[in-house]
C-alpha cells in the first residue's frame, strides 16, 4: 500500500484547489508581525507560504514531493524552494529566525526532525507548529469527517511538548470558514490521504458517498460553509545544557466575532 505521507503529489490538483488556507491572524501569530527569515517545512501548494509572503516574511519552501512544490512555484514564483523533508534540511546552520510547519508536523521521524530543525534556527529561534482541523463538535461537520477520513494529528503537539531542544510550547486556536460546492467538496476528499491510497474502484464508491451526503446537506450553488479551528502552537529553541521550563497554560481561543453556541446547531 502507497505510504500516506507520500501520497499527495499524486493529487496535488485537487489538493491545490480544495484545502483551506489559513487566517492571517494565525500567520501572525505563529511566526511575528514583523518580517523575518522563515524556512516553511512540508509546504505543500503554498497554502500557508502565501499568507506568509504577504505578511512580508523572507521564506524558503520545501516539501518532499517535487508536484506539490511545482503547484507553489506556479503560485509564488520569487518563493525559494527545496525538495526536501524535515530530516535531512538542506540549509546551514544559525540560517533562520523562525521554522514553520503547516499540516504535515505528524508526519516526521521526529527523532531525526527534531535535532536538524535546531541546528538550523538561529539563538533565540522559534518552531511553529500548525492545523487545520475541521469543527467536528458540529453534528453533520462530524458526519462529513467520518466520510472525508480522520484528522488525528497523532498529538504530535504532546512531542513538541516533550522534546529536548525546545522550550515551553504555546497554543491558540483561531476560527474560520471554508465556502465548499459541489465539486470542491469532492476535490477536498480525493486530498485527503485517505482517499488517495484507495484503489479506482473504492475511490469512486467514497466519493459517491461524499457527493450523495452534500446533496442532502449543501444549498446547492450555495454551497456550505464548512467551519475550522486552526491550531497554533510555538516554542523557542533551547540553548544546549538548557532544560525545558514547565508548560504554559493554554491560552484561550481567538475570537473571530462569530457566536460559537450557534456554531453547535446542526443546520440541515
Amino acid at each position: 500500500m502507497t505510504d500516506p505521507s507520500r501520497s499527495f503529489g499524486s493529487v496535488a490538483d485537487a489538493y491545490d484547489r480544495a484545502r483551506p488556507s489559513y487566517p492571517r491572524e494565525a500567520a501572525a501569530w505563529l511566526v511575528g508581525e514583523q518580517p523575518t527569515t522563515v524556512l516553511e517545512l512540508g509546504a505543500g501548494t503554498g497554502k500557508l507560504t502565501e499568507v506568509l509572503v504577504g505578511l512580508g516574511h523572507d521564506v524558503h519552501a520545501t516539501d518532499p514531493d517535487e508536484q506539490m512544490l511545482e503547484r507553489l512555484r506556479e503560485r509564488l514564483p520569487d518563493v525559494p524552494t527545496s525538495v526536501a523533508g524535515a530530516e535531512e534540511i538542506p540549509a546551514p546552520d544559525a540560517s533562520y529566525d523562525v521554522v514553520v510547519v503547516a499540516q504535515a508536523f505528524h508526519w516526521f521521524d521526529h527523532d531525526r526532525a527534531f535535532p536538524e530543525i535546531a541546528r538550523v534556527l538561529r539563538p533565540g529561534g522559534r518552531l511553529a507548529v500548525t492545523w487545520n482541523l475541521r469543527d467536528e463538535r458540529i453534528p453533520w461537520v462530524r458526519r462529513l469527517g467520518v466520510l472525508l477520513g480522520n484528522q488525528d494529528t497523532h498529538r504530535s503537539d504532546q512531542v513538541l511538548a516533550t522534546n529536548e531542544f525546545f522550550g515551553s510550547v504555546e497554543e491558540t486556536t483561531f476560527r474560520h470558514w471554508q465556502v465548499v460546492d459541489r465539486d470542491s467538496i469532492q476535490d477536498l476528499a480525493l486530498s485527503r490521504s485517505t482517499l488517495a491510497v484507495l484503489d479506482e474502484d473504492a475511490r469512486a464508491d467514497r466519493l459517491a458517498e461524499i457527493v450523495a451526503f452534500y446533496d442532502d446537506y449543501g444549498r446547492g450553488m450555495d454551497g456550505m460553509q464548512l467551519p475550522y479551528e486552526t491550531r497554533c502552537f510555538r516554542a523557542t529553541a533551547l540553548d544546549r545544557g538548557q532544560e525545558p521550563a514547565p508548560q504554559t497554560a493554554e491560552e484561550p481561543i481567538a475570537d473571530d466575532g462569530s457566536d460559537s453556541d450557534v456554531l453547535l446547531i446542526d443546520f440541515r
